[in-house]
């Protein structure tokens, strides 16, 4: 039996173009060798098996030939190249940092680097998976990579960048090697196929590459996998049995199911799918995936972000067209939401159960909102087709939603309109708002009294979704309450203010409630001053609060105002007065400031004052 060779090393890239997906790269490379213009040290960066120690080992190999062609790639003929193809070459050294990261393996490589090349022009070092290298090992090394011979070449490989210190870096050419698209490595595997006698179907070497996440070592890894169970004729469908994954077509019969609202169909494919192994977070994933993939296909400019073969690029563009963006929209949303909660959710399968539910629910309402009619809170609401009453009452409300809030406003504001729209009860049954809504534009509202009320609801109730829109009726409360709120403040007269009966506990206790706020709120000195003498009623509207210094007082003028409003509204007498009466006579318990107090100790012992100057103090007040 002969051996076999896996197909990434097999079709290993051997020259700059025969590098798929990386042709900033090689283009990069090939011009610095046509130019000479060769760094002393290469870092190349990017994801697992996208061609960082292939072109490595490619530039290594180019630096060295004798014979480079005129597109300036390796003969593979000279006795460098072959040598190198065998694996025999004295000039390109490979060092694997994973396993030789110490101190001793770099000075080592070092003192290799002190010897001249015995063959060829250059000294090539190339290091993969540099950043497993020791802190100690960077250090050792910063100073070769600094200041190398002349013939000497580092070519480092990393997959995590950021854990290389930055004092390597600095030293290093950065190349950042891209994930491979899914139509290059897809078309990488049909010329393997072809090379090896295998017949693929094109949508399975999508399904392979997308698999693969862009990198081409995977695809090929998987590709052996599939010929290994296929044999030499690989189908789609031995493709997504053998790697577990949802096949296409169940989302687009899914898609269908929710679009028409068949809930029964939904489950039944779900638990067919739980029924096959597939998990049911996986399952939610790829459901939110192809609800983006569909949005995605509604812009003819956007189509090209769907990585699919051309036959399900098709079927992708004809369900586009039947579903709208805003259902599309919404149901990302509900998948978004279900990923969230899947983690917490103790029955996950009901959890992705209920948000199939909802997305079949969904579209439902969206479709049929507008006709949905209220038939009473003794009936079941139902939804039927708009019946000629009706269709006839959205024709007249029709006009009247496009006239502009300018004209809105300019109705409202006639004392008539005022009155008017005051008198709307939105509670009243629909037949009444239905010939409220018939009359014409003109008389907006009419004059007879319709189930008085003095206030608007400023929710319509669910069942008037038929007769008047939301918007509609939104737009008329909002510009009735702003009409009528400054009216109501400048009507209120002395005279009618409200003075409820006061007692001398209720003032109390407001007033204990009001410096207890105050206190929770920082303003401790305020509520010492509110609590060092209780307030008292003198007769039914004037309240006197005696404090016993000027800056007590000061204080309560500034707060007099807040006071009173909260104790007018607490104690529902709006005529309510306060009066402060300052009683200096009172010397026990008095609360001085810190000024005060200061001017009290002068006035026993005026040296402190001189001394205060001399020194040059100032007053922390």
């Amino acid at each position: 039996m002969n051996h076999f060779v896996v197909s990434a090393r097999k079709y290993r890239p051997s020259t700059f173009d025969m590098v798929v997906g990386q042709s900033h790269i090689t283009q990069t490379l090939k011009n610095a060798i046509r130019h000479k213009h060769l760094a002393q040290a290469f870092l190349f960066c990017g994801p697992r098996g996208v061609g960082k120690t292939t072109c490595a080992r490619i530039l290594a190999k180019t630096l060295n030939c004798h014979n480079l062609t005129e597109k300036i790639e390796a003969c593979n003929k000279c006795d460098s190249c072959l040598s190198f193809n065998n694996g025999q070459s004295l000039n390109i050294y490979e060092l694997d940092a994973a396993s030789n990261n110490s101190v001793e393996d770099i000075r080592a490589l070092v003192e290799q680097v002190r010897y001249a090349p015995h063959a060829g022009e250059y000294k090539i070092y190339i290091i993969d998976e540099v950043h497993m290298l020791s802190t100690n090992a960077f250090n050792a090394f910063l100073k070769t990579l600094e200041e190398p011979p002349p013939y000497a070449i580092f070519i480092l490989a990393t997959t995590e960048k950021h854990k290389i210190i930055p004092t390597i870096l600095s030293r290093c050419q950065i190349f950042e090697f891209n994930r491979i698209q899914v139509d290059d490595i897809a078309g990488h595997l049909g010329y393997v196929a072809e090379q090896e006698g295998v017949t693929v179907d094109v949508d399975a070497l999508h399904i392979i590459a997308q698999k693969a996440d862009g990198a081409l070592r995977d695809a090929l890894s998987i590709f052996d996998q599939m010929v290994s169970y296929s044999g030499n004729n690989v189908t789609y469908k031995d493709v997504i049995s053998n790697l577990s994954i949802l096949d296409y077509d169940y989302f687009f019969k899914l898609t269908d199911y929710i679009r028409e609202g068949n809930i029964s169909n939904v489950l039944l494919t779900f638990n067919e799918l739980l029924g096959e192994g597939f998990d049911a977070h996986h399952f939610i994933n790829g459901l939110a995936g192809h609800f983006r993939d569909l949005l995605v296909c509604q812009d003819p400019a956007t189509i090209s972000l769907l990585e699919v073969s051309k036959n399900i690029r098709e079927r992708y563009k004809l369900q586009a067209k039947q579903t709208s963006p805003s259902l599309l929209l919404k149901l990302l949303d509900l998948c978004s939401q279900c990923d969230i909660n899947y983690r917490a959710a103790r029955n996950q399968r009901l959890h992705v159960e209920l948000t199939l539910i909802k997305m079949c629910s969904l579209n439902t309402i969206i479709t049929e909102a507008p006709y949905v009619v209220a038939t009473g809170s003794a009936q079941s609401n139902k939804t039927t087709a708009p019946l000629p009453s009706e269709k006839k009452t959205l024709d007249v409300i029709a006009p009247l939603e496009k006239k502009t809030d300018a004209t809105i406003n300019s109705n409202i504001k006639s004392p008539i309109a005022s009155a008017q729209v005051n008198e709307i009860n939105l509670n009243a049954p629909a037949a009444t708002l239905a010939e409220f809504s018939s009359k014409k534009s003109d008389d907006l509202l009419p004059q007879e009294s319709i189930i008085p009320s003095t206030t608007v609801n400023p929710k319509p109730a669910k069942g008037y979704t038929s007769v008047l829109k939301k918007a509609s009726l939104a737009a008329i409360q909002t510009s009735v309450v702003n009409e009528q709120a400054p009216a109501s403040k400048q009507e209120v007269s002395p005279q009618n203010e409200i003075a409820s009966p006061v007692s001398q506990s209720d003032l109390e206790l407001k007033w204990s409630e009001f410096a207890l706020k105050e206190k929770a709120a920082g303003k401790h000195q305020l509520f010492t001053t509110l609590t060092h003498r209780k307030p008292v009623l003198i007769n039914d509207h004037l309240i006197e609060v005696e404090i016993v210094n000027m800056s007590q007082e000061n204080l309560l003028i500034q707060e007099k105002k807040v006071l009173m409003d909260y104790l007018r509204i607490e104690l529902n007498n709006h005529q309510l007065q306060l009066t402060i009466k300052l009683n200096e006579t009172t010397k026990d318990e008095t609360v001085y400031t810190s000024k005060e107090k200061y001017q009290k100790m002068v006035e026993r012992n005026p040296a402190l004052e001189d001394m205060r100057k001399k020194l040059g103090l100032e007053l922390d007040m």
